[in-house]
């Protein structure tokens, strides 16, 4: 059914309502990873990454909520998310800012940490524009109004979460963490894994999960680790 943008209909405020809601409750994670981005930039730099990366997000979210269907029923895509998630995951704790002279690897450039946002974004919302798909019905145009009017509130997030980061530098770890695992669900989920080994239950998935997030934290502990004895 097409509501069309008749904004006198009940029908598209509550469609309108359920998709700008469904879009801010499944995007606390991906407001974490864009904080995680620009936390490294300057003070000018971080916003702009913030509000490009999460513009840039949600056009690129739209492209992908029309083919998600097609796309989660794709064997071995879910896998090369969970990998690139790890990768992620890692890179950003292997990256977080202690305050010194810039020798570790950190994300430096305002391209550079939409580059990530994006990459981030789009492994992540795979199974999130299932549910945005599904709340719109149908109508693109209302799809589309609705993701954009989130952006403002995407970006709020992200950027309270930027100079929370700042004061609690332990919140990088955890969100590295949430990247890891949303990976390790992402592995068991996968149609080509579910197809080898059939279903697994959501205690299996959610310990999975786990590992994931221990193994990022463990790697991406251990590699700025030895980037600082390196450079010690």
């Amino acid at each position: 059914m097409f509501f069309g943008l008749d904004f006198t209909s009940p029908l598209f405020w509550s469609a309108f309502g359920s998709i700008v809601l469904a879009n801010i409750v499944l995007s606390g994670d991906n407001a974490v990873v864009i904080a995680m981005a620009a936390r490294t930039l300057k003070p000018e730099q971080q916003k702009k990454a913030i509000v490009w990366g999460s513009a840039a997000a949600i056009v690129m979210r739209i492209i992908l909520t029309v083919a998600a269907i097609k796309l989660l029923t794709m064997p071995f895509l879910k896998v090369i998310g969970a990998i690139a998630l790890v990768y992620i995951g890692v890179d950003l704790l292997n990256g977080e800012d202690d305050g010194g002279d810039g020798d570790g690897k950190q994300i430096n450039s305002m391209f550079a940490a939409v580059r990530t946002i994006l990459i981030a974004d789009l492994v992540m919302s795979l199974d999130n524009v299932l549910a945005v798909a599904a709340a719109a019905k149908g109508d693109v145009p209302l799809l589309v109004l609705g993701l954009l009017v989130s952006i403002p509130l995407i970006v709020f997030g992200a950027t309270l979460l930027t100079k929370v980061m700042e004061r609690f530098p332990i919140i990088i770890t955890i969100g590295a963490a949430l990247l890891g695992f949303l990976a390790g669900e992402m592995l068991l989920t996968d149609p080509a894994v579910t197809a080898q080994f059939g279903a697994q239950s959501e205690l299996t998935v959610e310990i999975a999960g786990v590992i994931g997030a221990v193994i990022v934290v463990g790697l991406g502990t251990w590699m700025k680790k030895r980037a600082e004895a390196a450079h010690g």
